[in-house]
């Protein structure tokens, strides 16, 4: 599974290749500008995932937001 802003960075990588060939100057400053996002989008997904969990009525064992995060959207 890939969220979002990965969906839309894969179709991006399709319709525009010239953006992400880093043996440019042009690919270069795209990637280094906008990875930034990918991990901004992660670490909120991280934190979303933690403060649902705090609520968890059960008790039972949680995940921590990065373990959940891994599993979910780790890159195939």
């Amino acid at each position: 599974m890939k969220t979002a802003m990965q969906e839309m960075f894969s179709q991006l990588e399709i319709d525009q290749p010239q953006l992400f060939n880093i043996n440019t100057a042009e690919g270069k400053a795209f990637v280094n500008s906008y990875f930034k996002y990918i991990e901004l989008e992660k670490q909120q997904i991280i934190d979303a995932y933690e403060t649902a969990m705090e609520i968890d009525i059960y008790n039972t064992p949680l995940k921590v937001g990065k373990e959940y995060y891994n599993e979910t959207f780790k890159k195939q």
